[in-house]
């Protein structure tokens, strides 16, 4: 059993560095990067939009609830603009995304091997590390921080517009105080473990279809595998960026 784990990290630590390597070659790659990129970001902007808009109501809700008697209801934006950016958007985020994002490459890929389409590639001499994985691995790196950016935007205006409603809280208030509390530091930290989680879910998506074996259940194991194992560590990795920037 350990000496399986240990062989795993050790095929998914070659697996990264083969892909990473192929990144000289991004020129001329380059579309497929850009078909990833609009999959990964602009295909995702819904689904992000509409879970940050929801986020952003229930953590205005909780806020009032968790904090009274204690915070003036003047200063919620403040717990809510650093919540915002620093956890609930990025983890959210990435966790509705390995889904989405991570179960499609699984399944794209893990169905390529086994009708051995990645085998026909390899024929015509055609890197799939190259063509394949490099792509979607640096598409979720970049994609990852700026739809992060953008579940930020619409968490906290739905939730000033929330406290407006329910509160009477105006704008000036909410976002003057938000900003006056604000520190660099909330926003670029959301955006590192973004990027980090974006490496966590491609990587794993194509390591475990490019492993896909035994037919269509194969893809369904490879796409599960790839979602269970993407969502514990995004959780893990939540906590390690975290100490890292912030607790040490």
């Amino acid at each position: 059993m350990i000496s399986n784990v240990f062989a795993g990290i050790g095929e998914y630590t070659i697996f990264i560095g083969k892909s990473l390597s192929c990144v000289r070659s991004l020129g001329k790659r380059y579309q497929e990067f850009l078909i990833q990129f609009k999959r990964i970001g602009f295909d995702s902007l819904f689904l992000i939009a509409l879970t940050a808009a929801f986020t952003g109501l229930v953590t205005a809700l909780q806020a009032v609830y968790q904090s009274k008697g204690y915070i003036p209801v003047n200063l919620l934006s403040v717990l809510i603009g650093k919540s915002t950016m620093i956890e609930l958007a990025p983890v959210l985020t990435a966790l509705v995304l390995t889904g989405k994002v991570g179960a499609s490459i699984a399944a794209e890929i893990g169905t390529m091997r086994v009708s051995e389409q990645i085998d026909a590639l390899q024929s015509m001499n055609i890197n799939p590390y190259e063509f394949l994985y490099m792509p979607r691995i640096l598409a979720g790196i970049i994609a990852f921080p700026l739809i992060t950016v953008f579940a930020d935007a619409v968490g906290i205006i739905c939730a000033w517009y929330f406290s407006w409603l329910r509160y009477g809280i105006h704008y000036y208030t909410f976002f003057n105080n938000m900003r006056s509390y604000f520190e660099p530091s909330d926003l670029w930290g959301g955006l590192a473990k973004s990027l980090v989680f974006g490496f966590i879910i491609t990587t794993f998506a194509c390591f475990h279809g490019n492993r896909c074996f035994g037919g269509a259940e194969g893809v369904g194991r490879a796409t599960t595998l790839t979602v269970v194992y993407s969502a514990v560590a995004i959780l893990v990795m939540d906590f390690i960026v975290a100490w890292v920037l912030f607790g040490v």
